[in-house]
């Protein structure tokens, strides 16, 4: 299992610096050997994709990719030419992830409509492939897009895609169409019971590779008796999953309740423990998504280090 960091929208940095700052995670998750450094698409906060292009000028071997981008706000052309030139300026080194996001997003925040998402990836999809075959026209006419238009970015590179697949249906999209799935929320036994059959299954008829499954789990070092207030914590900051129904359902796949209990926390012992048991699961690569824990800033960003060069005495694959 390759050993990546996942960031987010980060508080802890005035707005001025926030841009500079996740710059300069990139470099350092580099420098200490990491693999891939994933930035999502957080409502509200710096473009996903225009960050990883300027990581991708900064940085010469970490892999780069966003976990995810909702395909509802880009039209796939448009996708395509951003996804092919931030491409260009990582050198090969990005990944795109996408997905449908949630309801309360895509229709409940923008207006936009959140009807038959798989259904709408797969047409999605198609122009995608369409558009990342080389330079040319692309003509898909499908459910959803009626598309005749130039692709003219490059000739020197594809586009690795990924999906944020938690239900069935995307999942066997993932496998067939995908390089494979960007997961959150997914513990041990959603992952190896309800993720790798399905996805695995799907790529083996398509007759593709073996498919990436990318975990992210939230991580915190501290004491075993911290470990509790580590996943309320957790859960509270990064979302309580019954915001999102796609969440529940795939919760009701492993044995977690919120996003705490995926999280790898506690001494150096039982976060190695718990990051075993993802790989042996089926996980091909870890987002480690670092939660600092303290009572100010200056205790956080401590703890944020601790945690992150134990993350990285573990690189570059667990």
């Amino acid at each position: 299992m390759r050993v990546g960091m996942m960031v987010g929208s980060d508080k802890e940095r005035s707005r001025a610096d926030r841009l500079a700052g996740v710059i300069a995670d990139a470099v350092a998750a580099e420098s200490a050997g990491f693999t891939t450094f994933w930035m999502p698409q957080v409502p509200g906060y710096l473009d996903a994709m225009t960050v990883a292009t300027l990581i991708g000028q900064a940085t010469d071997r970490i892999e780069i990719g966003t976990a995810v981008v909702p395909i509802q706000t880009r039209h796939p052309m448009i996708m395509a030419q951003q996804a092919l030139t931030t491409q260009i300026a990582c050198g090969g080194r990005f990944t795109l992830g996408i997905g449908p996001s949630h309801h309360w997003i895509i229709n409940g925040q923008l207006g936009l409509p959140y009807d038959h998402p798989a259904r709408v990836m797969g047409d999605y999809l198609d122009v995608l492939d369409a558009s990342f075959a080389g330079p040319g026209t692309v003509d898909v006419d499908n459910g959803t897009y009626r598309v005749h238009a130039p692709v003219d970015v490059t000739d020197a590179y594809g586009v690795p895609v990924l999906l944020a697949a938690l239900g069935p249906t995307m999942l066997r999209l993932a496998g067939e169409r995908a390089g494979g799935t960007i997961l959150w929320m997914a513990d041990e036994r959603a992952i190896s019971d309800h993720v790798v059959p399905r996805i695995t299954a799907a790529s083996g008829r398509a007759a593709r590779p073996a498919p990436r499954i990318v975990a992210g789990v939230p991580v915190a070092l501290c004491s075993s008796d911290e470990t509790d207030d580590a996943r309320a914590y957790a859960s509270e900051v990064l979302g309580h999953a019954d915001l999102s129904p796609n969440y529940v359902r795939l919760l009701e796949h492993g044995d977690a309740e919120d996003v705490g209990d995926t999280m790898a926390a506690g001494d150096e012992s039982a976060i190695l423990a718990r990051l075993r048991r993802y790989r042996d699961a089926g996980a091909t690569d870890l987002a480690a998504r670092i939660v600092p824990l303290g009572e100010d800033a200056t205790e956080r960003a401590a703890s944020r280090l601790r945690t992150q060069e134990f993350l990285s005495s573990l690189c570059p694959a667990l």
